[in-house]
């Protein structure tokens, strides 16, 4: 556990930069799957596999992809204690999370733009892009201050 001070507080702000990215894939998660995200995912995967086999991509049932997304955003919300005492692992592991929620949104606004309709989960994107930027710039500081 980190002592107070400087350390501490960045562990608070990142502890609390953890939580709301746990709250936005959350959001996200239920807007994917209010807007029958996998309508468009799972064809998107089928097309890209005739063409590249190299690509592992799977593709899922309804029950599955939505099981396991809260399975993980669970696991997220039961680690948060460890974000707010600054624990190590978990502010390395913020890292590439944030970047690839950081990319995941940017994949939804994109495709948004380029198809010239809103896409199934690109109505939360905006909030997981903020998220995910407050808590890589939240893990830098705890990183940079420890």
């Amino acid at each position: 556990m980190l002592d107070s001070g400087i350390i501490g507080e960045e562990a608070r702000r990142f502890g609390f930069a953890w939580i709301l990215l746990c709250i936005a894939l959350a959001l996200h998660v239920t807007d994917e799957a209010l807007t029958d995200f996998l309508s468009v995912y799972n064809p998107s995967v089928q097309a890209m596999r005739k063409r590249f086999r190299f690509l592992p991509l799977p593709v899922f049932t309804f029950r599955v992809w939505l099981g396991g997304l809260c399975v993980a955003i669970l696991l997220a919300f039961c680690v948060s204690p460890l974000a707010f005492e600054g624990s190590r692992w978990i502010v390395w592991a913020a890292y590439p999370l944030a970047v690839l929620m950081f990319g995941n949104a940017l994949g939804h606004i994109g495709a948004s733009l380029y198809r010239r309709c809103i896409m199934p989960g690109t109505y939360s994107s905006p909030f997981l892009l903020c998220a995910s930027v407050y808590l890589f710039i939240c893990a830098q500081g705890i990183t940079h201050a420890a």
